[in-house]
This record gives structure tokens, sequence and C-alpha cells, in this order.
């Protein structure tokens, strides 16, 4: 009877000890490899993805940087380019101050189509003359030549107020010689920007 009993007793342990958890041990599964690999890939697709976002938007601000800069480097070119053509002269015969055709003409003609461009514009222009004469001769002849030349001008439409006229006679020779070379280029209207040069517009098709 005794025995009966253990044995229950027994039993009745072993039960006890299976309901909680008494049981074999679960076995750990461990990370799959085939997914650490995937989330792996994914992690680096993601992170490439954002370089080339990155890069980009890089080489688009480096566009738009240089862009800028050629803008502004043309833009500063065509001004020196417009500059250089209002200060060029024109010369006179002998004595004379009336504009001659061919040339002259045409640089004051080209001088006339930059100030339609640039309304903001004002010019001098200084009447100069060769050694011979009084001074007081060259100094009215250089006058006459420096109001020609913006009569020239105002008959286009140029308004008068936008052109200062003044004389140096023979007092600024570019050419100390005194032979006909010299003379021919020492008779001459120079032009200068008194106003409005900061930024200027090249006419269409110069």
């Amino acid at each position: 009877m005794r025995l009966s009993l253990s044995i229950s007793a027994g039993l009745a342990v072993i039960l006890i000890a299976a309901a909680c958890g008494g049981g074999q041990p679960e076995v750990a599964v461990g990370p799959d490899p085939d997914s650490i690999a995937r989330e792996q890939r994914i992690r680096d697709s993601i992170a490439a993805a954002e370089r080339a976002r990155r890069d980009s938007i890089a080489r688009a601000e480096e566009a738009r940087r240089r862009a800028r800069e050629d803008s502004i480097a043309a833009a500063r070119a065509a001004s020196e380019a417009v500059r250089a053509m209002v200060a060029e002269r024109i010369h006179f015969d002998f004595d004379r101050s009336n504009i001659r055709p061919g040339d002259d003409t045409r640089i004051l003609e080209q001088k006339l189509r930059i100030l339609q461009a640039n309304p903001n514009l004002r010019i001098e222009i200084v009447g100069h003359c060769d050694e011979r004469g009084s001074d007081e001769y060259n100094l009215a002849l250089g006058q006459r030549r420096a109001v020609s030349a913006r009569q020239f001008l105002v008959d286009r439409g140029i308004n008068p107020s936008r052109i200062n006229v003044r004389s140096m006679g023979e007092e600024q020779p570019v050419d100390p010689g005194s032979n006909e070379d010299a003379w021919a280029r020492n008779r001459r209207d120079e032009f200068m920007i008194i106003a409005g040069g900061d930024q200027l517009t090249r006419p269409p098709g110069m």
C-alpha cells in the first residue's frame, strides 16, 4: 500500500513539473542569413539613393553657379566692348569741322545706336586740333568740331542734354610730331562717358 502511494506521489510530481514547464527546453532559432542579407541590401540601396540625390543637387548648384558667373562675365565683356566703341575717335581734315563720310560717319552711327540702347548714358565730346594756328583759333576750331559731332547725334534723335562739348585746341596732341601724319592724328574728337556707363547694353547686331 505504501509502495503504491509512493508511486502515485512520484507520478503526481512528474505531472506537476510537466505542467509547470518542466518539459523539454525550447531550441533558440537564430536570425535567417538570407533575411539579414536582404535587409543589408535594402539599407545599401537607400544609402546609395541618398548619395545620388545629394550628388545631383550639388551638380545642379554648381551648374547654376557657373552659369551665373558666365553670365556676369559675358555682361562685363559686352559692357567693356561698348565702352571701347564709345571711346573711338573721329578725325577731321585740315582746318575743317565737318563730319567726313566713310569711317567717321560709321563711328558716329555706332555711337548713336549705343546711346539709343542706353538711355542713361551721357557723354562728353572734346575737340582737338593740330599745332598749326593760334591758340585762340584752335580753341574755336576744336569747339566747332565737338559741336559738329554732337549735332550729328542730336539730328538723329539724341537729346542734346546728354552730350557735353568742350575744346582743348592744340593742348593735348596724341602725337607730338610735326608732320602730316602727326597732324592728321591730332585733328580729332574724343568721346568720354560722364554718366550711366557702369553697365552698358550692347545693341543687337553690334
